[in-house]
C-alpha cells in the first residue's frame, strides 16, 4: 500500500537534515583532519530523529520507530555533554521530551493502532521485518557505543568504533530500503555509509582503541 506524497515529505526532510549533520561534520573534520562533533551535529540529528519517528508512525514501520526511539534521547544526552541542552528555550525542550512519548500513548489508545498492525503490516514480511530490526539495533548500538565512550570522557566525542557500526548498520538499512522500496531510507544512507568509511580512516590515524 502506498503512502501519501506528504508523509514522504517528511521523511526525505528528515534524511536531508541527517545528510547535512554528515556534510557538516565531515566538512569541519576533512578541514581539521581528525574526527570532530560539533553541537549543529546533534541539533540536526535530534530533528530530523523527531520527523524520523513521526515518518515511521505514519507508515507503519516498526523497524524505523525502533531506530530513533533509543537514539532520540541519546542526541539530547550529547547536546547536555555539550552545554548546548539547556541554552534552548525550556518549552522547546519540554515538547521534544515528551512528544515521541505521547505519539505512542495516543496511537495505542486511540483504537486504531495496535500491536497487530505494526508487527503484521501486509508490505513487510516477517522476515523482512526481521531484517529491518536487526539493521536499526546495529545501526542503533553506535550511538550506545559513543555514549558510552562520552560518559568516560566526560566530552561529547566520535570515536572509531561509532563510525564501524555506522558503516556496518547503514550497508544493512540500505539493503533493507531496497527490498522495503522506501526511497527515504535508500536516499539518505546512500551518502552516508560513504562519509562513515571516510570517518573511520580519518578515526584510525587519532584513535588507538
Amino acid at each position: 500500500m502506498d503512502s501519501p506524497f506528504w508523509i514522504y515529505i517528511i521523511g526525505f526532510v528528515a534524511q536531508l537534515m541527517f545528510s547535512g549533520r554528515l556534510v557538516i561534520q565531515w566538512f569541519l573534520s576533512e578541514k581539521q583532519k581528525r574526527v570532530l562533533t560539533p553541537s549543529t551535529f546533534w541539533w540536526l540529528s535530534l530533528g530530523a530523529s523527531f520527523l524520523l519517528f513521526v515518518y515511521g508512525y505514519l507508515r507503519e514501520d516498526f523497524a524505523i520507530m525502533l531506530g530513533q526511539s533509543i537514539t532520540y534521547f541519546l542526541y539530547i544526552r550529547n547536546l547536555q555533554l555539550q552545554g548546548q541542552w539547556t541554552k534552548s528555550p525550556k518549552a522547546l525542550r519540554w515538547f521534544l521530551l515528551i512528544f515521541p512519548v505521547l505519539l505512542v500513548i495516543y496511537g495505542y489508545n486511540n483504537g486504531d493502532y495496535d500491536v497487530d498492525k505494526l508487527f503484521k503490516n501486509e508490505d513487510i514480511p516477517l522476515w523482512l521485518l526481521l531484517l529491518g530490526s536487526i539493521a536499526q539495533v546495529i545501526f542503533t548500538l553506535r550511538f550506545i557505543y559513543q555514549w558510552i565512550y562520552s560518559e568516560r570522557k566526560k566530552k561529547s566525542s566520535l570515536p572509531l568504533g561509532f563510525w564501524l557500526l555506522s558503516f556496518i548498520g547503514g550497508l544493512l538499512i540500505l539493503t533493507y530500503a531496497i527490498l522495503r522500496k522506501d526511497p527515504v531510507l535508500f536516499v539518505g544512507h546512500l551518502m552516508g555509509v560513504f562519509i562513515y568509511f571516510r570517518n573511520m580512516r580519518l578515526s584510525i590515524g587519532i584513535d588507538k582503541e
